[in-house]
């Protein structure tokens, strides 16, 4: 005899097998392989993605799974790829309340101290940006959108990791690609050990080591580093070559990427980048092509 399942908890299962149905495997960054005869992705991919087991997650589309918490919920969205609204909407059907959300879906801490936010504003000349662990961009400046883009911190620009292994724009544009990659990877290895309960960092990691060989093959050399300052060459495609010295800061869960020219020719076309970006703000049908973050 069939277990009842309450109304919530079967309308739980038939959104998340919905939400799932409709995502291609190229879309998750996943090989779609030989075989597949149901659209979108199966329920062991989901798993995978969200860093939960298959069994439980097979517990859950039946709706046999108790309260989930947030944090699993948070990374089943992000593996889903759900809309800011679906986001909210899976809270609210898993747990009966909608979590306080960013318009563009992410779960960002809202305690990024006004100090901080203070300091980014006042560093008008130079890019600024704070991330947390997982390299989700939490604040930034003016300057930093005129260096990166309109986008940036938001959408696909919200993680400058996944920018840096999945953006083939920020690829081209770092010219010094395969060491500023290969540090990134040794933050997120560094990252991973002091948080290795944290299923959005599982996912993000999952996602990056199925989807760029490069980052897989880094990972499984077990790269650790703990990246504080360097330097790096970009090409933007205003400002030419840049060559900016970068320098990260560590204050409480935040890390502070600063970006300042490494010589003079650097310094006046990011000047004159900035200040024109910042006088053409208000203008109509002003675009900045994004680059890559540190």
């Amino acid at each position: 005899m069939t277990a009842h399942v309450p109304p919530r908890q079967a309308e739980l299962a038939a959104f998340l097998r919905t939400k799932r149905a409709r995502l291609q495997p190229e879309e998750a960054g996943l090989p779609r392989g030989p075989r597949r005869r149901t659209p979108g992705l199966r329920r062991q991919e989901v798993a995978q993605l969200a860093a939960v087991s298959v069994e439980w997650y097979v517990r859950l589309e039946q709706g046999r799974v108790g309260t989930p918490g947030t944090a699993v919920l948070d990374a089943i969205a992000e593996a889903l790829h759900l809309t800011p609204d679906e986001h909210r909407h899976l809270h609210l059907l898993a747990r009966g309340e909608t979590p306080v959300l960013p318009a563009d879906g992410s779960r960002q801490p809202a305690d990024v101290r006004a100090s901080l936010r203070q300091l980014l504003d006042g560093i008008p000349l130079f890019p600024a940006y704070l991330t947390d662990h997982r390299l989700d961009v939490l604040a930034h400046n003016p300057a930093a959108r005129a260096l990166f883009g309109p986008g940036f911190g938001s959408g696909s620009a919200a993680n400058t990791a996944r920018m840096l292994f999945r953006d083939p724009a920020t690829r081209t544009a770092q010219l010094d690609w395969p060491r500023v990659a290969r540090e990134t990877v040794g933050h997120l290895r560094t990252a991973a050990a002091r948080h290795p309960d944290d299923p959005r960092l599982a996912a993000l990691l999952a996602e990056l080591r199925s989807h760029r060989r490069e980052f897989a093959l880094w990972w499984n050399d077990h790269t650790v580093l703990e990246r504080s300052t360097g330097t790096k060459r970009v090409q933007h495609p205003e400002a030419g070559e840049l060559r900016l010295h970068y320098d990260i800061l560590t204050t409480g869960p935040h890390h502070l990427f600063t970006l300042t020219p490494a010589d003079p020719a650097t310094d006046r076309a990011l000047r004159h980048l900035v200040t024109t970006h910042t006088a053409a703000r208000t203008a109509p049908h002003t675009t900045v092509r994004p680059i890559t973050a540190a």
